[in-house]
């Protein structure tokens, strides 16, 4: 299931919350060598993690499988404060447009099909969360090869600019936008169609 943390409930959450950390600096900095971000306690946290932002846990067993986070378009984002340069126009903002960033999936649900299906739930996430919120797209800085999928899975993206080489990938900046045609389809996706996200005070700490 996907667990909603922001600035009201996130006390509940302090283990799952430092696994997050964990889980970014081993992703990031470990993996794709994001050294900007190294910090020696091993965990990863950016001038974007604020009270106003919102994060996604995909969580199963108790344990952290995999994460995305939101942030508010209406103050300082990744994209507004550090890749301007990937927008030829202005850096779309507003509160019905959130930031997409620090999608991560655990190594031990990497294996053929697992993180896609993780992936998956965490985008359907994604989609509840904002349409409950009056959110009809995020904007984020993706790999080349993450536009196929997000097209197969029915966001209309729009590029905000040419694909750029950045830390070796060429990625590209673009506003997804969704609605419930999105979230039908990652139900297909996912072969399931109940809601992904749940209520830590209506469910067990393990769900």
């Amino acid at each position: 299931m996907i667990h909603v943390v922001d600035a009201s409930n996130i006390s509940e959450y302090a283990s799952e919350i430092e696994a997050v950390w964990r889980l970014r600096h081993q992703v990031f900095v470990e993996e794709m060598g994001w050294r900007d971000l190294d910090r020696p306690d091993g965990r990863e946290i950016d001038q974007f993690d604020t009270p106003a932002t919102v994060h996604l846990l995909a969580i199963d067993n108790g344990q952290v499988i995999g994460y995305s986070r939101l942030v508010p378009t209406l103050g300082p984002h990744l994209m507004s404060e550090v890749f301007p340069y990937a927008c030829e126009g202005e850096v779309p903002r507003g509160p019905q447009i959130w930031e997409w960033t620090r999608q991560a999936v655990a190594t031990s649900h990497r294996a053929r099909g697992t993180s896609r299906l993780v992936t998956v739930r965490l985008l359907a996430g994604i989609v509840e969360w904002g349409m409950a919120h009056g959110v009809t797209s995020v904007t984020t800085l993706m790999p080349m090869s993450y536009l196929g999928p997000f097209l197969d899975a029915h966001f209309r993206v729009v590029p905000l600019g040419l694909p750029l080489e950045i830390d070796g990938k060429r990625t590209l900046a673009g506003q997804a936008h969704f609605d419930a045609r999105t979230l039908r389809r990652l139900g297909e996706m996912r072969g399931d169609t109940t809601p992904v996200l749940v209520n830590r005070s209506a469910a067990a700490r393990v769900a």
